[in-house]
């Protein structure tokens, strides 16, 4: 059964950048959709980024699209996402998945889920 573990949340104050990390456990993760989503308490899971494959396309959500990029590596077996000008409605916890044979943006094509890591954004 694949893993995958986020990490690099943290404090930051409005304005400023974090660097997610996600490692997966499974090579062949390279091959699917990896892509990033966030949730706040109470609310659904938003989609934020994905690429298909290491070096396929990649599309956002409205949200971020001017201000997140996601990036993967494939030797290393890790997916990132860089956050700027982060504000206080970017506070939530975060999420990176992979989809098996899905590219989209629905919370329920994906199968595997990391354990998130919360991003708290400071005003």
């Amino acid at each position: 059964q694949g893993q995958l573990v986020e990490s690099g949340g943290g404090l930051v104050q409005a304005g400023g950048s974090l660097r997610l990390s996600c490692a997966a456990s499974e090579r062949k993760f390279n091959s699917y959709t990896m892509a990033w989503f966030r949730q706040v308490p109470g609310n659904e899971r938003e989609f934020l980024a994905a690429m298909v494959g290491t070096r396929g396309n990649t599309f956002y959500g409205d949200s971020v699209k001017d201000r997140f990029t996601i990036s993967r590596d494939g030797a290393e077996n890790m997916a990132y996402l860089q956050m700027n000008n982060l504000t206080s409605e970017d506070t939530a916890i975060y999420y990176c998945a992979v989809g098996v044979d899905y590219r989209g943006r629905r919370e329920r094509g994906y199968s595997y889920w990391g354990q998130g890591t919360q991003v708290t954004v400071s005003s």
